[in-house]
């Protein structure tokens, strides 16, 4: 049973995914066999925690957890139990459990997610199956100043003396 598929186009799409998708996957470069350091091809199962830096591709069926700053790419034949933190997943697979993404979270048609999201960025195709919850919230805020000198119109002015007279 092999674990690693030479020549075969790991990150590949077909067409019907969309530009959009193509353009996502050609920008992480992923479809490049050089930059998988680890597959789990499709028949196999895995029980435990994976933590990596760099990009997996999961075919399989993985039961338990996944830990990167890198890039997951889950599979349309995947099937995954598991608590998952990466800085960015796409998936065309079946996911249950939680993801924590650094940078954001890509589901492509037909993948399946039942669990939460927590990252800054989310993406879902048409066809998708989401039951869960989101959380969005910015990676970094870089303007604090500017969004605290902000306020309503109407409400009053702080450390302002009026002059009347």
């Amino acid at each position: 049973m092999a674990l690693w598929k030479k020549g075969k186009g790991i990150g590949a799409i077909s067409e019907e995914e969309g530009v959009m998708a193509d353009q996502e996957m050609a920008k992480s470069n992923v479809e490049k066999d050089e930059n998988v350091i680890a597959f789990v091809g499709k028949g196999v199962e895995f029980k435990g925690v994976i933590s990596y830096n760099g990009t997996v591709r999961i075919d399989g069926v993985l039961d338990g957890e996944i830990h990167t700053e890198g890039t997951l790419l889950v599979g349309e034949e995947a099937v995954l139990t598991a608590k998952l933190s990466a800085g960015t997943v796409v998936s065309k697979g079946k996911i249950t459990g939680d993801i924590i993404a650094k940078e954001k979270v890509r589901l492509l048609a037909p993948a399946v997610l039942n669990g939460s999201v927590k990252a800054p960025m989310l993406s879902m195709e048409e066809g998708v199956l989401f039951n869960g919850s989101i959380e969005m919230s910015r990676a970094e805020i870089h303007d604090l100043q500017r969004e605290a000198g902000l306020r309503a119109i109407n409400a009053p002015a702080v450390n302002i003396k009026r002059v009347t007279g």
